[in-house]
């Protein structure tokens, strides 16, 4: 190679790096899908009209789903915590007890990691489920679908060591465990089959396995067994007794981008969820893309409770946005938020790349900023304060739900081609 080719090379490189990032910030989620609403708002979207004056009656219906599920307005984080509480059953001690079980000493550290390594792998396999599936928890005899079906169901799994290469321990998560699963045993953990479909199967169980060489890949960060947990005393480490909400955010991009299947990249750096639009602009090697992180943003929802309890403050909750998924952008369509410019959209299906599809979450994140202090102020001074993570969980995803229940058979109200992996 010559040197000014390699130069180049070089030259190619740090511009990719650089690009992927500034898109892994979210204040880039949120400049652009702003700039993607402004354009909106001004005619310029071949998808969507905005309806400004439909947010008053969206966010009143959000206020009063909130007072409704939390009349104290003690509004825990939006998170797949929630998703391990039906029936008011409280599963934490579940975990407790498999640790204790397993030899482990459950003190705050090793619950911490335990719940670290529950939740990153329950979080990954939570995408749309169908409306058909359900699974039947034996300990309570409670039968759920989707996103509680889906929690209930890796929650049990995860105790029963289906993550874990140690039958010892079984309440773990580690790379040689997701290697060695197999779709047929995730199918059995969550009772699919032919009578009991579950979308995007095989999508989950490769996700998992994906997930097992990207936690080996990376022992400075993961331990040697490349378990999950290990995020918490890196963190720890970092933050000096405390944790900010971005560095977790950043450091799952950092580690876990390449195991997303869309292929979306930078030159040689996977970018995850975040997808081309034609409108999305921004410098460099950068331009072209609107980023979101969805499930990466949910899973660092997900991991604020683990370090709060275990007394490791987590600041600076503001900088992660709205969820773009089709509870809280179909609560917005459904509301006559956002319209479509061709109604017929609603009939066809589309892939989750789409720019269609791409805009509608882009208009979701930025309206549910607009969306938050319109609810706040009606649920009054008691909610004064309360971060963007319990208005989603008060809140438009539950109100976003009802809905869709009432209006249609509880499916999105645009059809999304998924594997399970974004949606």
């Amino acid at each position: 190679m010559s040197v000014t080719a390699a130069t180049a090379g070089g030259s190619q490189a740090s511009e990719a790096i650089a690009a992927a990032a500034l898109l892994r910030r979210t204040a880039t989620v949120r400049q652009r899908a702003g700039a993607l609403l402004a354009r909106a708002r001004g005619g310029g979207s071949e998808g969507f009209r905005v309806d400004d004056a439909a947010l008053e009656a969206a966010a009143a219906q959000v206020a009063e789903v909130t007072r409704r599920r939390y009349p104290d307005l003690r509004i825990p984080y939006h998170s797949r915590w929630r998703h391990f509480e039906p029936g008011g059953v409280s599963r934490l001690a579940w975990i407790d007890e498999a640790l204790a079980a397993g030899g482990a000493a459950p003190d705050a550290a090793e619950r911490a990691r335990a719940q670290i390594d529950l939740v990153v792998v329950s979080v990954l396999l939570d995408a749309g489920a169908g409306p058909r599936w359900i699974w039947r928890e034996a300990r309570t005899g409670l039968a759920l679908g989707r996103s509680e079906g889906l929690g209930l169901a890796s929650l049990q799994a995860f105790l029963d060591g289906l993550f874990s290469s140690d039958p010892a321990c079984p309440a773990r998560c580690d790379a040689a465990g997701l290697a060695a699963l197999q779709p047929g045993a995730l199918a059995a953990a969550f009772q699919a089959g032919p009578d009991n479909p579950l979308v995007g199967l095989e999508g989950r169980a490769a996700l998992l396995h994906r997930l097992g060489q990207a936690l080996r890949a990376r022992p400075d960060v993961f331990g040697p067994l490349g378990r999950p947990g290990a995020l918490f005393d890196h963190l720890c480490a970092a933050g000096h007794g405390r944790v900010a909400a971005h560095d977790i955010l950043s450091l799952l991009l950092d580690t876990l981008s390449g195991i997303w299947p869309a292929g979306n990249r930078v030159g040689d750096v996977p970018l995850g969820d975040c997808w081309p639009h034609p409108a999305a602009r921004g410098p460099g090697a950068s331009d072209g893309w609107m980023p979101f992180h969805k499930l990466s943003q949910w899973l660092s929802y997900s991991l604020l409770e683990p370090f709060e309890w275990a007394g490791i403050p987590v600041t600076g909750l503001a900088e992660l946005t709205g969820l773009p998924e089709y509870r809280n952008g179909g609560l917005l369509l459904d509301h006559g938020v956002l319209r479509l410019r061709d109604p017929a959209q609603a009939a066809r299906r589309h892939p989750a790349g789409s720019p269609l599809i791409v805009e509608w979450r882009a208009l979701t994140v930025a309206l549910l900023d607009e969306l938050a202090p319109r609810v706040l102020a009606r649920l009054g001074p008691g909610a004064a304060g309360l971060p963007l993570a319990c208005v989603l969980e008060g809140g438009t995803w539950a109100a976003g739900r009802e809905m869709a229940r009432d209006l249609r058979d509880g499916s999105p109200p645009l059809d999304i081609d998924s594997d399970g992996t974004v949606f």
